[in-house]
C-alpha cells in the first residue's frame, strides 16, 4: 500500500513540523537551535526547569507540552530516533542558571543512552541537574525488571506533576521526590489493531493481521507481552486492560486514581470515550474513585489504530498537582 501522507522532502520533516509547531503557538513556543523546543515567556530562574527528550513523530508529544506548568524545553531528535547527547546538553545549559534541572528521560534504549551521557556531560561543567526515568509499561510484567518496561504515553501525566511541583518553587531534590512518588504508582498498558507507517520511508513500523489486536505492543512496533488476539469488543478490551493496570498499581477500594485514555493517532474519539466508560465503571465497582482524567490524543504513534490507558494512584498532594494551573499548546489548566 503506497503511503498517504502530506509531506515534502522526507529528510526535512522534523525541522519543518517543528517550524510549524512553534509558528503555530508562538505565544507559548519558540524554536532554538534547530531542535530545541522552549517556553516563549520563560519562568523565573529561582524555580526548578524541568526537561525531556525524545524523537519526533509522536505528536503532540513531547513538545506539546512545553509551557507554564509543564516542561521548559523539550530536545527533538528525527522521527522514532532520540536526539544526540550534544544537542541534549546544549538544552542543559540554556538552563543552567535555574535552580536546578530535572531531566525527564523514557525508557527506550537511544533516550536512556544519550540521555545520560549529556547528565553526565553536564555535572562535570558544574549543571545543577538530575534525572527521573519514566517506565510506566506493564506489557512485559509489572514485577519486570525496570530495564524491560519501557517509557510510554505515562510520561506527560509525569511531567504535569513534576512541573507543577517546580512552578510551586520546590527546590530540585523536592522536585525529583515528587516525580519519583508519582512514578512507583503509574501504569501503562497499550493496544495496537492497527500499525503505522514510518513517515521518512513508507514502511511499516510492524504487521498484524487485519482480524488481530495485540495488548502490548510498543510505541515503535515492539512486541507486547500477550501477542497477538482475535479483535475484542471495546468494553472486553478496557476490562482485561484495567483490571491488569489496577493491579500494576496495587490500587484499593477508597483510593483515588488517575485515568487517562491516549489514541495512537487513528482511534477515533468515539472509540476512545467507550473504553473510558467501560474502563471508569470496572473502577467504580472496585471501590476505585477516578479523581482525574483525560480522553484525547497525548502521544501517538502517526496513524497507529489502537490506544493507551494510563492508571496512576494519587495522593493529596499529586491530585493537588494535577490540578494545578498549566498553559502548554496541548495541556490547559485554568
Amino acid at each position: 500500500m503506497v503511503m498517504k501522507k502530506f509531506l515534502n522532502d522526507p529528510q526535512d520533516l522534523t525541522p519543518e513540523l517543528l517550524e510549524g509547531y512553534t509558528l503555530a503557538y508562538s505565544q507559548k513556543v519558540k524554536l532554538v537551535s534547530g531542535k530545541i523546543v522552549m517556553r516563549a515567556n520563560p519562568k523565573s530562574k529561582d524555580k526548578v526547569a524541568v526537561v525531556t527528550l525524545g524523537g519526533a513523530g509522536h505528536e503532540p508529544a513531547l513538545s506539546g507540552y512545553v509551557g507554564e506548568g509543564m516542561l521548559d524545553a523539550s530536545v527533538v531528535g528525527d522521527v522514532f530516533a532520540a536526539p544526540g547527547a550534544p544537542k541534549i546538553l546544549e538544552a542543559l545549559r540554556l538552563l543552567k542558571d535555574y535552580k536546578g534541572i530535572l531531566l525527564v528521560i523514557l525508557n527506550h534504549a537511544g533516550d536512556v543512552m544519550n540521555g545520560n551521557m549529556a547528565l553526565e556531560m553536564a555535572k562535570k561543567e558544574g549543571i545543577n541537574v538530575k534525572s527521573v526515568l519514566t517506565y510506566d509499561d506493564i506489557a512485559p510484567g509489572a514485577k519486570a525488571p525496570i530495564e524491560d518496561r519501557r517509557g510510554l504515553g505515562g510520561c506527560i501525566s509525569l511531567i504535569k506533576v513534576a512541573g507543577a511541583a517546580a512552578e510551586a518553587g520546590l527546590s530540585l531534590d523536592e522536585t525529583l521526590a515528587v516525580a519519583e512518588r508519582f512514578n512507583q504508582r503509574i501504569a501503562t498498558l497499550a493496544v495496537t489493531m492497527k500499525t503505522a507507517t514510518h513517515p521518512q520511508s513508507g514502511d511499516y513500523i510492524s504487521t498484524l493481521p487485519d482480524d488481530q489486536m495485540e495488548i502490548g505492543m510498543g510505541q515503535h512496533g515492539e512486541g507486547g507481552g500477550t501477542g497477538p488476539q482475535p479483535i475484542a469488543t471495546a468494553d472486553e478490551t478496557a476490562e482485561v486492560m484495567v483490571k491488569k493496570l489496577a493491579d500494576a498499581v496495587a490500587a484499593k477500594s477508597g483510593e483515588k486514581v488517575m485515568l487517562l485514555i491516549n489514541g495512537s493517532g487513528a482511534t477515533t474519539l468515539m472509540e476512545m470515550f467507550i473504553v473510558f466508560r467501560k474502563a471508569y465503571r470496572v473502577l467504580e465497582e472496585l471501590g476505585i474513585k477516578v479523581s482525574a482524567s483525560r480522553c484525547e490524543e497525548i502521544l501517538t504513534v502517526q496513524e497507529s489504530g489502537g490506544f493507551q490507558m494510563i492508571l496512576a494512584v494519587l495522593d493529596d498532594e499529586l491530585q493537588k498537582y494535577f490540578d494545578a494551573p498549566a498553559n502548554a499548546p496541548y495541556w490547559v489548566v485554568k
